[in-house]
């Protein structure tokens, strides 16, 4: 064998490599809304509620199809499907493009929201079978790919809108997303098309049968995840007003520690996910959970600048460490004739209930009742979750999975 051809990256690991471009863009599109909010409203000269409903649409599109893509892919191979995603992300955000009223606007943010639902629902199960003996691994590293565009989007916009004339510079955006998806799309039919992929999905034609027979380890993951990321999602969502109101915080400032929250999320997927390879599932979920409830208390007991920079930090590593863990659990416990239909039930389930934290935490601050107690309200509930599952495990009734 030549130096040449060891060196040369196998027909998986292209894919897998089209994979991370793609993750990485169909999260941009999801999450570019909300740092081009203001430039939205100077453009249209809309309300900030009426342009805060573009963020919401993206979320809302992107929990509405999963459970139909679960669907698709008991008839469709995975990759055909997330092929599909990437022409869907390259249609809506050129449409977000040339968008001239608002209401267009609502129409690609929702479609981009869709692609990236989709994406998730066909992609980790292909992820997972493409490396059946590293899957905590690769998807953390997958993971990480998705994490790195939740950072980069409030610095790519603020670098096109002083590089580009900034009433434009939106549309250059929405355009530059849509370019950089269809190289990726073809890149990943280019691979595909080389590469002898894993059939391992082929059995997975069912989701009642799915349901069925995997309900236990579903319902244990959606017990995790379900208020775990409802809590995390009214707390990003506020974390800027939260230091704002309760820190003095300048809005700038608060901006910076809302990147930082999410840049940690990097090396949480990085790390975690191989972490998840090589311990117990359910002792490294219940670690996780036990971690974030502290870290929310933290939250509201720091007031030095170091101190708020520290737990700002761990609070970003502890949750973002919670998604390549169950992810994982899932993914390699799940067998071939069930994986992506277990997992589109399991991302249909948590999805729309993740969706209504931030609404929960904004009617909780609207009846009088401050940061403080709302967060510490809410680490109290992810420990009353814990001692729930933890009790289960004690009793024999959660499922280990693999690593057991």
């Amino acid at each position: 064998m030549s130096l040449a051809s060891i060196r040369r990256p196998s027909g998986r690991t292209q894919v897998f490599g089209s994979l991370l471009a793609m993750v990485f863009l169909v999260n941009l599109g999801r999450v570019i809304y909300a740092p081009l909010l203001e430039p939205f409203r100077t453009t249209f000269g809309a309300s900030e509620a009426a342009v805060g409903l573009l963020a919401t649409l993206a979320w809302i599109g992107s929990a509405s199809l999963r459970l139909p893509t679960g669907y698709l892919l008991t008839k469709i191979p995975r990759h055909r499907v997330v092929f599909v995603t990437g022409l869907i992300l390259t249609a809506s955000a050129t449409f977000a493009a040339t968008a001239q009223t608002l209401e267009t606007l609502y129409l690609g943010a929702l479609a981009m929201g869709m692609a990236s639902g989709m994406y998730f629902v066909a992609a980790n199960p292909l992820v997972s079978e493409l490396f059946p003996t590293r899957v905590g691994r690769m998807i953390g590293i997958h993971g990480t790919s998705s994490q790195l565009a939740s950072v980069a989007a409030p610095l790519l916009v603020a670098g096109y809108f002083l590089i580009v004339w900034p009433i434009a510079a939106w549309r250059v955006v929405f355009l530059t997303i849509a370019a950089v998806a269809l190289c990726s799309t073809l890149a990943l039919y280019v691979t595909a098309r080389r590469t002898e992929l894993p059939d391992a999905g082929m059995a997975d034609r069912r989701l009642r049968t799915a349901l069925r027979t995997q309900w236990p380890i579903v319902i244990t993951a959606v017990a995790f995840m379900s208020f775990v990321g409802l809590v995390w999602n009214g707390v990003f969502n506020f974390y800027v007003s939260f230091l704002v109101e309760t820190r003095g915080f300048s809005q700038g400032r608060a901006q910076v520690f809302l990147t930082l929250l999410f840049a940690t999320g990097v090396p949480a997927f990085f790390f975690t996910g191989r972490i998840a390879d090589r311990v117990r599932f359910l002792p490294l979920l219940f670690a996780i959970m036990g971690a974030f409830s502290l870290a929310l208390v933290g939250l509201t007991v720091v007031d030095s600048l170091v101190g708020i920079i520290a737990m700002t930090a761990i609070t970003g590593y502890v949750i973002h460490s919670m998604f390549p863990a169950i992810d994982t659990y899932l993914l390699a416990s799940l067998p071939d004739d069930s994986r992506g239909s277990s997992y589109a039930l399991y991302s249909s389930a948590t999805m729309p209930i993740q969706a209504f934290g931030s609404v929960i935490l904004g009617t909780l601050l609207g009846t009088g009742l401050g940061y403080h107690s709302v967060f510490r309200g809410f680490a109290v509930g992810v420990a009353l979750v814990l001692f729930v599952l933890i009790a289960c495990y004690s009793a024999g009734w959660l499922p280990h999975g693999d690593n057991s």
